[in-house]
């Protein structure tokens, strides 16, 4: 009876030393995973590139949105005139087809620029009659006064070459002669950024060779086919005399020469309302081609 006592209390001593160490293990776990809970987290390097990343992205997905609603404004190039004229070898305009108006007139200007005061008046009244015309131009004058050069272009005028000293060239050598137009050539697109089209020899005295220079250099050659003689004594100070004089010769194409001179200044209104009067338009010289 003893015995069987003995064998139940070492049974029911086993049984609690089982029962306590279960419950030190359940409680050791239960710590370690108290402890992993509370441990602070680290971000990772890699996750605060990728929310960078992530900004980034958007701000410039909104800039590229912002960008595409900017509306550009089209950019319109400058039609050049559509060529319509050439000068023939009598030095008058005539159209390069039959559709196009055979009555208009040239008007050139030539030995400037001199002074500001008359290439004023001249512009204006230009401007006035809404009327183009080719300023022949010396190399000199060019030099001496590359703002008034300026001012011919910049107010849609057309600068011609008229040689650099006025002089007769036919009597020079090749190379004297070339060097005259090149020259002007050269001074001309440094002072206003393009080269003349149209040449017109000094006192209208050329030769084969002048012709092959203006040719080697892409200039339209021409003298003239309507002198209003401003440039004689007969006409100084005589403003009404230089208009009679270009009105005597008017003929469909008149190419008509004149000088930067007062009496010319103070005549052209009048002159240009004239011209107007007899149905006469003023050909633009930019339409004015090399013969078909």
């Amino acid at each position: 009876m003893i015995h069987l006592i003995s064998k139940k209390i070492v049974a029911l001593a086993t049984a609690c030393i089982l029962l306590s160490s279960c419950s030190q293990l359940q409680s050791k776990q239960e710590n370690n995973n108290k402890m992993n809970s509370t441990a602070p987290s680290i971000t990772a390097p890699a996750a605060a590139d990728s929310s960078s990343s992530d900004t980034d992205q958007t701000n410039t997905d909104e800039t590229a949105d912002n960008s595409s609603n900017v509306i550009e404004e089209p950019q319109i190039e400058a039609v050049p005139p559509v060529a319509q004229y050439h000068i023939n070898k009598a030095y008058n305009v005539v159209p390069n087809d039959e559709s196009i108006s055979k009555k208009v007139v040239l008007l050139t200007f030539d030995d400037g620029p001199k002074e500001q005061d008359m290439i004023n008046g001249l512009l204006d009244t230009l401007d006035k009659h809404q009327a183009k015309a080719i300023f022949f131009v010396n190399g000199y004058r060019v030099k001496a006064n590359p703002d008034l050069l300026k001012q011919i272009h910049d107010r849609g005028q057309i600068v011609g070459n008229h040689s650099w000293d006025h002089i007769d060239l036919k009597k020079e050598n090749s190379d004297n002669a070339r060097k005259q137009v090149e020259d002007v050539q050269e001074i001309v697109e440094d002072t206003i950024g393009e080269r003349p089209r149209f040449f017109r020899p000094p006192f209208g005295s050329g030769n084969e060779n002048l012709h092959k220079i203006a040719e080697d250099n892409g200039l339209i050659y021409m003298t003239w086919s309507n002198g209003s003689l401003d440039w004689d004594s007969k006409s100084k100070n005589k403003p009404d005399v230089v208009i009679q004089n270009v009105m005597d010769q008017l003929h469909n194409g008149s190419n008509i020469l004149m000088h930067e001179l007062p009496w010319t200044v103070e005549a052209l209104d009048e002159l240009l309302t004239k011209i107007e009067e007899k149905g006469y338009s003023f050909v633009d010289p930019r339409t004015i081609s090399q013969a078909p």
